[in-house]
């Protein structure tokens, strides 16, 4: 009975050695209390080239992952079963062994001779790529306590930055950004997306890249400036400017969420003059298109209502900007990227470029579009054909 936990971590000890960890868990908490995790999740995982092991504190709402050397992560784990939870769980590529104790501090093993696949130590392929909540400007953006919590005002905003973290890393994945790339972010308001992309691309991903925040308002670019430079983000920077008047020597990822009207299309512009390699915009008030719609004759029964020729003309809109930026060569997709209870401004458009591409029938289809809507000009179109 004594030798319950010795053993148990000296089996874990030589299946680290061996290489032959799959991931260890540990549960039952000795009390019941929100601020404990109901369990904790441990896995090696491979970062820049250095071999680790990552804790998952899985809460009721939420998960945190933290990534430890060896060394540190196994004292952390044996003291947490020590002093937080009961049982603890190890799973190698041929065994599990259990530890299980008591209240009254009895413990007992039980082993069974089971086969694991052997750990994936790709550190993106699990599903713990999101921000962890205790990260210092997430607290100085006003999402989280001072101890790493999740304020009840700040919940939106941190599925919102999760959600967006997961779709640029997917992209990054599809289409891997040059070294030294520029990644700007036009319109970047409060700045809690930019340091969420800047901190994953840079501190998760190991990305050799610098992030510019261009915003019109100078009062937030200075406090934006003052969060970067208190986290140590040297790579962090913020401009104060329009984004139709920002135009970088470099871009190779061009980031627009939520810009007003044809400001989305001035930051398409700005991402096609410079060849970016990704785009992702958010459109927000779309009204240009909108002005110039005829409602054709069979689709008045429909569209006479007033709130649905908003949606046609804002899926016109998009529709129309994806065929344009599929013509100039990017592989393109618009989707809902957050539910609509956290914003209505939930369309997203990507653009990927594609080397060679010539936009087969984009031009066509897109000529097709605006005759059957009486559309007479669209603002990026007129950017490109240098009308503006």
């Amino acid at each position: 009975m004594s030798d319950a936990l010795p053993t148990f971590w000296t089996t874990t000890e030589r299946a680290v050695q061996d290489g032959a960890l799959v991931k260890l868990t540990l549960s039952k908490p000795r009390r019941k209390d929100p601020a404990t995790p109901r369990n904790l999740y441990a896995r090696p995982v491979e970062i820049r080239d250095e071999r680790l092991l990552q804790v998952t504190h899985r809460y009721a709402d939420r998960e945190e992952a933290k990534n430890y050397d060896y060394d540190s992560g196994l004292a952390y784990l044996r003291e947490q079963l020590v002093t937080v939870y009961y049982n603890g769980d190890l799973f190698t590529t041929d065994a599990k062994l259990s530890v299980m104790q008591s209240r009254k501090g009895n413990a007992r093993l039980r082993g069974d001779a089971v086969t694991h696949a052997p750990p994936v130590l790709a550190h993106n392929r699990d599903k713990h790529r999101d921000v962890a909540a205790d990260r210092p400007y997430l607290h100085a953006l006003g999402i989280t306590t001072a101890e790493g919590r999740v304020t009840a005002a700040g919940r939106r905003k941190y599925k919102q930055i999760n959600k967006f973290v997961e779709i640029i890393d997917g992209l990054v994945q599809q289409h891997p950004l040059p070294a030294g790339a520029h990644v700007v972010d036009m319109g970047s308001g409060s700045g809690y997306l930019t340091f969420a992309l800047y901190d994953h691309l840079v501190n998760t991903l190991g990305l050799d890249v610098r992030v510019t925040g261009v915003e019109l308002r100078p009062a937030l670019v200075e406090q934006c400036r003052e969060i970067a430079a208190e986290n140590n983000f040297t790579g962090l920077h913020f401009v104060e400017g329009y984004i139709d008047s920002y135009q970088p020597e470099r871009l190779d990822m061009l980031i627009a969420l939520h810009a007003c009207d044809t400001a989305t299309d001035d930051a398409l512009f700005q991402g096609l003059q410079a060849q970016a390699e990704i785009m992702i915009v958010a459109p927000c008030c779309q009204k240009q298109v909108r002005r110039d719609m005829e409602v054709p004759a069979d689709l008045r029964p429909l569209l006479d209502h007033g709130i649905l020729l908003e949606r046609q003309a804002a899926m016109l809109t998009d529709g129309l900007r994806a065929l344009y930026l599929e013509e100039q060569g990017y592989a393109t997709k618009v989707f809902e990227f957050i539910p609509l209870e956290h914003t209505a401004k939930n369309v997203m458009i990507t653009a990927v470029k594609q080397p060679g591409a010539t936009g087969g029938g984009a031009q066509v289809q897109r000529e097709a579009l605006k005759e059957r809507f009486g559309v007479r000009r669209h603002y990026l179109e007129e950017l490109l054909e240098g009308r503006c």
